[in-house]
């Protein structure tokens, strides 16, 4: 069924009216008749499933027909840091990782990164479109909420932005031995918010990852191979999924 997002002052006595973008799609790309299915999500972990009632110029009304919670969610968070990439990867990251579960991404210039956002107005556009591939990233993966895509941060309000997290990661193409990494995503539980923080093409400066260790993160290993900085976030992510997946 196709899936849609809304806001729960969109909910009015057993019906849905759903505005705005995806009413074009609903209508013109989509061409849903009355009657057709749906799944409506309030982006808090709640799926509603519906039938079309009616379609209007500028809304389509659903009717309620089963409510019940998404079940796709890790019970705890985890929090991509990530060192802004050249040309178009951050994009392919911000993808991947809402199809593994990243409850937030935050972008990171750190002191290699090469890329510059030094524009507002375009930094601005670079979130808009960060965020629309969030959206469209959490509708295909069934997501019961949308990861935030935040503004950019600089290293040391990133290090502060993870201050209160239980477990922040950082690997490192100089750290060894796996046993140890296998020792600490061990002591994770599946409640905890986890925080990853992966560097630019260039990786991290020595000094960067000793400011991260004085700030809680814990320098790890992900094999003997060097990882691309889009390949290194996403296996960190996958072995968290695999650590913090419910088994229910």
């Amino acid at each position: 069924m196709h899936r849609f997002y809304i806001q729960n002052n969109q909910i009015q006595n057993g019906s849905i009216n759903l505005t705005g973008e995806d009413v074009n799609h609903i209508k013109n790309v989509l061409r849903m008749k009355t009657g057709e299915k749906a799944v409506l999500c309030n982006g808090e972990g709640k799926d509603y499933y519906c039938s079309v009632l009616e379609i209007r110029n500028d809304m389509v009304v659903f009717s309620i027909e089963e409510e019940k919670a998404t079940g796709t969610e890790l019970r705890g968070k985890i929090f991509l840091f990530q060192g802004l990439p050249k040309k178009d990867k951050m994009e392919l990251i911000i993808q991947k990782a809402v199809e593994l579960g990243v409850y937030e991404i935050i972008p990171v210039m750190t002191n290699r990164t090469v890329v510059k956002l030094e524009d507002a107005k375009k930094e601005l556009k670079k979130l808009e479109r960060w965020q629309a591939i969030s959206v469209s990233a959490a509708k295909q993966s069934g997501r019961g909420i949308i990861p935030r895509v935040t503004e950019v941060h600089g290293f040391k309000k990133a290090l502060e932005y993870a201050k209160a997290l239980d477990v922040k990661l950082l690997p490192y193409e100089n750290e060894r031995g796996m046993p140890f990494t296998r020792e600490t995503l061990d002591k994770i539980n599946p409640t905890d918010n986890v925080g990853v923080f992966i560097g630019p093409e260039g990786g991290f400066e020595e000094k960067e990852v000793q400011e991260a260790k004085l700030n809680g993160f814990i320098p790890i290993t992900l094999g003997k191979r060097i990882l691309r900085t889009e390949t290194a976030g996403l296996t960190a992510l996958s072995l968290l999924m695999l650590k913090m997946e419910s088994e229910e």
